[in-house]
């Protein structure tokens, strides 16, 4: 059986009339007739009495019909919305800590302006699982912080920031320029291993043949911080995170010899990947992040 016979049904039900039935429909009496009589045979039993001028549902018919009549809404209500599924389906965005903070509110209310019924669910987790969830399939775009991933991904930049090295004004140093040896022998309050910030810093200091070996580590930036402003050592962070307490004199930048530490930001989608109209419309509001947003 098929959905044409359950709608021959139900046009035959409604309007009592085998002939009445195929005009609404728009095909032959018998085609109707036709339909009708595969039905029956496939049920077993008459489902409409054949009266003298029409037809009526039989007790079997009746139940039919009240079988029939939630499957054809269902189609029916698919059939509306199977244009517009793009509009209805969500949109699932991994995004680093800093890019989540500075960066992704300014972009999805403009996102949102375009397409304003679309779920948007954000999960805010390190580079390296949001590539991770990407990889899996979870989700339609990351947007990281730091180096490329290696794997099947197109990666577009779309701003960057450089890191301050930042400290108390009474922490104990001598100079605020120092040599590498010197900043790695320092108390350090360093974020967690696998952050971008981290990685960008252990990378420049491998190339130079030297480690970092933190005091403190600490998947919290405000925490590093606090307590570079109570004195316990130097932190590198963002400017969008320390600006406020440089200007206020609460911490004071350092430079490091050969250190000069920025990262970029990317967004990242798989390179099979199907790109809706709503996200292709969302890579063009990150993209366009990057000349209004060069550097924060």
């Amino acid at each position: 059986m098929t959905l044409r016979h359950f709608e021959i049904f139900r046009a035959v039900a409604e309007t009592g009339n085998f002939t009445r039935a195929a005009e609404r429909l728009y095909i032959t009496q018998s085609a109707v007739s036709h339909a009708i009589r595969e039905l029956e045979e496939r049920a077993g039993t008459a489902l409409f009495d054949r009266l003298s001028k029409s037809v009526q549902l039989t007790k079997s018919g009746r139940i039919l019909l009240e079988d029939i009549i939630p499957i054809l809404s269902s189609c029916e209500a698919l059939d509306a919305r199977i244009n517009c599924l793009e509009k209805l389906a969500p949109l699932h965005i991994v995004s680093s800590i800093t890019i989540a903070a500075f960066w992704l509110p300014k972009i999805l209310k403009k996102f949102e302006k375009d397409w304003p019924d679309i779920p948007i669910n954000v999960d805010v987790v390190s580079a390296a699982n949001a590539i991770e969830i990407l990889r899996d399939g979870k989700a339609d775009i990351a947007l990281i912080e730091g180096a490329t991933p290696q794997g099947p991904f197109i990666c577009t930049p779309f701003a960057s920031y450089p890191l301050y090295i930042v400290c108390a004004p009474d922490y104990p140093i001598i100079h605020r320029e120092l040599t590498l040896q010197e900043f790695c022998s320092e108390k350090l309050l360093l974020r967690e291993k696998g952050s971008a910030i981290r990685d960008t810093l252990d990378s420049v200091l491998y190339l130079s043949g030297h480690t970092a070996q933190p005091l403190w580590t600490s998947v919290n930036s405000l925490a590093l911080i606090e307590a570079a402003k109570a004195g316990f050592g130097i932190t590198i962070l963002p400017d969008v995170l320390v600006n406020e307490p440089l200007s206020q004199g609460k911490l004071i930048s350092l430079s490091v010899q050969d250190l000069l530490l920025k990262n970029e930001l990317f967004a990242v989608h798989h390179r099979d990947k199907y790109l809706t109209t709503p996200l292709r419309t969302l890579l063009l509001h990150i993209k366009s992040s990057m000349s209004q947003w060069p550097s924060i």
